[in-house]
């Protein structure tokens, strides 16, 4: 029988220990083996002169966060983040003059009863996706639906960007989607947000450009929080008089504004039920702490909602967002 050498307990030890830390080196070591930020500029002097060939190079499901910088110039295209472009960043030079436009329509699409959803100028699909300083518009003119955003993924944030359009402005979509809008200006005509997602706009400034509704919420049933406006301005074009702060696109619709900041042209009943009384049943519609001329809110309609101070403590990102616990601390 041939012998059997064994190690020394110290150097045996010592194999272990070097064992464990290669283990834990290697994956990191795997995770940087892709390029993590690429350029892109109108004039050729990036890695690329479009966004989606960017996005197009970019690795699928990184375990790094990817960032593409986007410099000034008007970027003539329709783009999309699909789903397997996780952890993505669109950042923009200047949130005024990085803007990203396209024109579809829904009488353009011709596709059908859904046509609406075929004509966002930025599509993203993918979770984890942060946009900053951008302006993304739908520059088809009021000509009935055209989606400027669509977002249709979870735990999305959007900080300092412009949202351009007219009808459908933001689609907010994806059940308990969990997205975040901060310091972003959106403007629109009718139903300019719309959408089921559980959604958080912070410190934000709503255009409305005609006399119709600022949003049409789809939240579902289940659903503890919709559309969340907080510490927003609610401005209007000049000529525009009767606005009101929304509809539901669907029974359950969920929308609250608290401490927020309304012009005159906001209808004194606040809220409109979408021709269906039976919708009053089922909507939760509130406010809290309203502050202008169209705060008025003994004149809002009887079946939406005045929350207490007790209750709007509650409409913060931990409550807002539980559906994604703990994302509420990597917000930008």
């Amino acid at each position: 029988m041939k012998p059997v050498y064994l190690l020394p307990k110290r150097k045996f030890f010592y194999l272990v220990i070097v064992s464990l830390l290669w283990l834990m080196v290697c994956p990191s070591l795997h995770a940087q083996q892709y390029k993590t930020r690429w350029t892109v500029a109108k004039d050729g002097s990036g890695d690329f002169s479009s966004v989606q060939a960017a996005i197009d190079a970019c690795k699928s499901f990184p375990d790094v966060r990817i960032t593409i910088f986007i410099r000034k110039g008007v970027y003539h295209e329709k783009v999309t983040v699909p789903s397997w472009n996780t952890r993505l960043s669109l950042v923009g030079e200047d949130k005024d003059s990085t803007i990203i436009t396209y024109g579809d329509y829904f009488g353009k699409i011709k596709r059908g009863p859904n046509s609406t959803f075929h004509t966002a100028t930025l599509l993203v699909e993918a979770n984890d996706f942060e946009a900053a300083n951008l302006t993304i518009e739908n520059s088809a003119g009021p000509v009935g639906q055209a989606i400027a955003l669509a977002v249709i993924a979870k735990r999305c944030a959007f900080r300092n960007c412009r949202l351009l359009g007219n009808q459908d402005t933001l689609y907010a979509a994806g059940e308990d989607g969990c997205q975040y809008y901060k310091g972003c200006y959106i403007e629109g005509t009718t139903d300019f947000i719309f959408g089921e997602a559980t959604a958080l706009f912070d410190s934000c400034t709503l255009m409305s450009k005609s006399n119709s509704y600022i949003t049409a919420a789809s939240t579902p049933q289940q659903a503890a929080y919709g559309f969340v406006f907080r510490n927003c301005v609610l401005d209007a074009a000049p000529g525009v008089s009767k606005v009101l702060l929304g509809r539901p696109w669907r029974k359950y619709a969920r929308v609250a504004f608290v401490n927020c900041k309304m012009g005159g042209f906001i209808q004194p009943s606040g809220w409109g039920n979408w021709n269906n009384p039976s919708n009053e049943k089922t909507v939760v519609y509130a406010e809290y702490g309203s502050t202008g001329d169209g705060a008025r809110s003994s004149e809002r309609v009887k079946w939406s909602k005045q929350l207490t101070a007790r209750e709007a403590r509650k409409y913060t990102p931990k409550y807002i967002f539980a559906a994604c616990p703990g994302w509420e601390r990597s917000l930008p």
